[in-house]
This record gives C-alpha cells, structure tokens and sequence, in this order.
C-alpha cells in the first residue's frame, strides 16, 4: 500500500473515532446537559442519571482512542494543537473530573444541597466539554496562530480568549445544540412518563435550533470565513514538511471541495434532513427513529466541517505554509501500517463488544425501577 492511500486512510479512520465518540459520549454529555431541566424531583433525575449511567464509562473509549490516533498518526497536528488549544484543553479535562465523581458519589448521601451539587458538577462536565469542542473547530475553520521555524519546532502567537471569538463561539453553541439534541432523543428512548415528555419537548427544540446555526455558520463560511487551498504541493518522494508547500487563503475557499467531488454536497443534507426528521418526530412514539435521526444529524455535521477542510487538518492563519494537511502531518509510514494493523485487530473487537453492551443493558429506566433498586442504581 503506498504512503499516500495510508494517510488518506488514516483521514477516514480518526474522522471515524472522532464521529463514535460524538455519537456515544455525546449523548452522555446531553443527557446531564438536560438534567437540571427535564428532572424536577430528585426521583426524575435519577431516572436521567440512569438512562446514561450503564454505558457512559465504555463511551469514553472512543475519546481516549481518537487522542491516541491523533497522537501517533499526526504527530505535528498534535504538538501544535497543544501549543494552542493548551488552556481549552485542561478546562475540557477539569470538568470531565465532575463526570465519574458526580456519577459515583451522588447517591452516597441522602441530602438535597448534596444531590444538586453534584447534579451542578454533572451539568457542567456536559455543557463544558461540549461547547469547547465546537469552539476548537470554528477556530480550525478560521486558523490557528501558529508556525514552524525551519527546524520545525512550533510556537503559538494566541491566546484563549483569543479563541472564543464570535464565530467560534457560534459553532461551540452549534456543537452543544446538537449534542444536547443527541441526549434528549436517548433520554426519550430510555424513559417513560414526565421525563421521556420533558425529553421530547427538548429535543424539538434544540433539534431546530442546530438547523438554524449549522445554517447560519454555513452561509458566513460561504461568505466572510476565510478559507485555505493549497497552490503549490511539496515535492513528491520528499520527508514530511509543511514548509514545502504553497498556501493560498481566502473567503470562500472551504466550499471549493464541493465543486470538484459533488458527493460531498450529501453531508450537509444529511446533516440538515436528520434534524429535521427529529424536529418532526419529536413527539412520536418512534423513539429508535428519532435517536437515528439526531445520529444522522451530527454525523452530517461533522463530514460537513471535514470535507470542507480536506485536505488541511490544522490550518494556519499566521504562516500560511505552516498549515498542516493530511500529506505532510503524518507520521512514517511504517508507523502508520503497524497502527493499521493494530486497527484491523482490535477495532472489530470494541465495536462487537459495543454492541453486546447496549444490547445488555436495553430497555427502560422508570420510576418503579429507581423505587425497586435504591441501593443499586444511581
């Protein structure tokens, strides 16, 4: 298999893990997102609490494997997203600590001023996490201030309040829209009652809103956004460096993909008809539909951001030619085969296991289970 088929397979692979761990874990995150909202009664937040509590621990996989992808397969990408996302990236990591102790400890004490502390810190490992992912790639689809010297080593020119401008921000609300939209459906599915119509009544509503921003973030990347396009390739048979090749910026850039592989127009579409078949059927008793139909919506999303990028990774809006693309932010390409190997192995295996999980732990949380199982669930 020659280098380049292996770095565009490597693409598609971390694009995976990163659309998994938005689909899985997202749904955690949107779930307690909700949770101070859809659960009035301590009762009705357990059943929230436990709609979730199973499997959010295994969906942390998907995360842990895309950082690790990342790591190994763009080594470059990865050093200088930690020089500039550095700040982001330990708030993310701070309140993700409120996910497993929120879990684990909330139901050690029968208080109230207990039980909403960690209901807060529940929230708050939901909503952070959430809104800074979209942050980071609203500042990806803008560049990132930062470049290499001739000995590659990198250095970052920003700030984190640098990177919460406007259009960030927009697309950090899109992310939380849309993963909040993602948690009201599984919510919906894994309940009954009060909760699974307080569910619905939020899925409507956050379902329409992340077709209002995916719309208004797509029509001021057609218009003001600037984007990257490469002129001039680095030499063929030559060492990865992002120095070697030629960038061009400017607005309306990242649609030029669309015209030259049509295909890709099917992303925004199935971004757009998911949310709108889950605007549709949020009150339906089609609860499995509804929950694909927010999958679809955030999986549109994503290829809708990665197919505009393609082929850059981690532009730059310092130095233009510091911009990292798929071709020249790879690692060697015996690195790149033993990992794929690896991938072959073991991929087959997390999704089997997966699965067997959910199937496992299928069916509905209600308020006589939490009465039944005080000492057992959440």
């Amino acid at each position: 298999m020659d280098y380049d088929t292996l770095k565009l397979i490597w693409w598609v692979l971390i694009g995976v893990l990163l659309i998994g761990f938005a689909l899985t874990d997202g749904f955690d995150m949107g779930a307690t997102v909700l949770l101070p909202f859809i659960g009035k009664t301590d009762e009705e937040r357990r059943i929230v609490i436990n709609t979730v509590g199973a499997t959010w621990e295994g969906n942390q996989v998907w995360f842990i494997t895309a950082g690790g992808a990342m790591f190994a397969a763009w080594p470059l990408a990865y050093a200088a997203s930690f020089s500039g996302f550095y700040f982001a990236m330990l708030l993310v990591l701070f309140s993700l600590f409120f996910r497993p102790v929120g879990f684990d400890y909330r139901g050690k004490r029968v208080d109230v001023r207990w039980r909403q502390g960690w209901d807060l810190g529940l929230f708050v490992g939901g909503f952070v996490p959430a809104l800074v992912f979209g942050v980071a790639f609203g500042n990806l689809l803008q560049g990132v201030p930062f470049a290499f010297d001739s000995d590659l080593r990198v250095t970052y020119h920003g700030s984190f309040f640098g990177l919460l401008n406007p259009f960030a921000l927009l697309c950090g609300l899109l992310s939380l829209s849309m993963l909040t939209a993602h948690g009201a459906a599984f919510v919906k599915m894994k309940s009954d009652g009060v909760v699974a119509a307080r569910a619905s009544n939020a899925l409507r509503l956050f379902a329409g809103l992340t077709i209002v921003l995916f719309v208004v973030a797509g029509a001021l990347v057609a218009t003001l956004i600037g984007g990257y396009t490469i002129t001039s390739p680095a030499p063929p048979d030559t060492v990865a460096n992002p120095l070697l090749k030629s960038v061009d910026a400017g607005p309306g850039l990242w649609l030029a993909n669309y015209g030259l592989y049509p295909w890709m127009a099917a992303a925004p579409v199935v971004g757009l008809l998911g949310g709108a078949l889950a605007f549709a059927l949020a009150g339906s008793r089609f609860e499995r539909l509804v929950f694909l139909c927010t999958g679809l919506q955030i999986v549109g999303v994503i290829l809708t951001a990665g197919f505009s990028m393609f082929p850059f990774i981690m532009p730059s809006s310092l130095d233009l030619r510091s911009s990292l693309t798929v071709w020249d932010a790879t690692s060697s390409k015996m690195t790149l085969e033993i990992m794929l190997v690896a991938v072959v192995i073991f991929l087959p295996i997390v999704l089997g296991y997966t699965a067997w999980v959910y199937r496992v732990m299928r069916g509905k949380i209600t308020s006589r289970a939490i009465r039944e199982n005080e000492h057992t669930l959440y």
